[in-house]
């Protein structure tokens, strides 16, 4: 019997994976390390051949989506947890959250979690929670809601809630919002339970032109989706409409730099979800929103932009 799995996809992070690998092991529960190389060229196959304690697979160049689905079925544990290979867990998280699960009942157990900047391995520290009143009132926000490396999730759930490929440059947003669509119990363990790695190589980072553009289409949809599933259930509250409100806005912003008709499309979304909707920005840019409207600013920001440009 195994307590926790913990899959971690890995493509071309022979630098970092073994750090993470680490931050896996000397645990009192029953763990097993779950590794699905997806096609890496920098000798990480190799690597896990030479560890003899973990479950390691290799498949050809997929995506991380396709590397954690295949993890997923792999698992054994009672509980799981994702883990990317640049990142990495605190010590002893592991034991306390499955702990609190088992003591709770819950499916979802969840802590804070901090920055680490590789360049100069500075610990950032990010505020702690507590307990949340509505959890996914909170992860439709844009406000900070730990990260999915900081949770520990029951196996069977997940099963029900496949990592979806085609919301591949956000796919850990729409897995998280569809696992809280099953109304999960939640428990809270205070304290970090691990690092998100800010360093050069940034999948995120590296997100421009038609690559972004794709990233806030999937965005858009994550919300266009779950919003509607939630209003099916008689659970979308005015609430929960402001929180998705908080990223819509943004995201109506970088839509509109390419795509403006769509944009307002996004803007017309948002006064429906709150007919009382004020323009959040502050300052000079809040004030041009606010005289002259969404259509008519973005026009001149992108006047502005084009200026620049030259």
């Amino acid at each position: 019997m195994i307590d926790v799995s913990i899959v971690i996809p890995a493509y071309n992070r022979l630098w970092c994976l073994p750090r993470a690998v680490k931050s896996c092991l000397n645990t009192q529960c029953r763990t097993e390390i779950i590794v699905v190389d997806d096609g890496s060229t920098d000798g990480t196959w190799d690597w896990l051949e030479s560890q003899p304690d973990l479950i390691k697979v290799k498949q050809f160049n997929q995506g991380q989506t396709y590397a954690v689905n295949k993890g997923t079925l792999l698992a054994r544990g009672k509980y799981i947890r994702f883990l990317d290979s640049d990142d990495f867990l605190e010590a002893g998280i592991i034991d306390q959250q499955f702990t609190a699960a088992e003591q709770s009942g819950a499916e979802l157990v969840y802590s804070r979690v901090d920055n680490y900047v590789e360049r100069t391995k500075e610990k950032i520290q990010r505020p702690d929670l507590g307990e949340v009143a509505d959890f996914m009132e909170l992860q439709l926000s844009k406000r900070y809601g730990s990260h999915f490396l900081g949770m520990l999730f029951r196996t069977d759930w997940v099963a029900k809630v496949p990592r979806r490929p085609d919301y591949a440059m956000r796919e850990d947003r729409m897995f998280l919002l569809e696992y809280l669509l099953l109304e999960p119990r939640i428990a809270y363990v205070p304290g970090c339970a691990g690092y998100w790695v800010n360093h050069d190589d940034q999948m995120q980072g590296n997100y421009n032109g038609l690559k972004a553009q794709v990233t806030n289409w999937q965005h858009l949809n994550i919300f266009k989706v779950i919003l509607g599933r939630l209003s099916e259930q008689g659970k979308l509250t005015q609430a929960r409409k402001n929180a998705a409100i908080e990223v819509l806005w943004v995201l109506a912003h970088w839509i509109a730099k390419d795509y403006p008709k769509e944009a307002l499309g996004v803007v017309a979304w948002i006064k429906e979800l709150n007919p009382s909707f004020v323009v959040p920005d502050k300052g000079l840019m809040g004030l041009l929103f606010k005289t002259l409207g969404f259509k008519q600013a973005q026009r001149i920001l992108r006047l502005r932009r084009s200026l620049l440009l030259r």
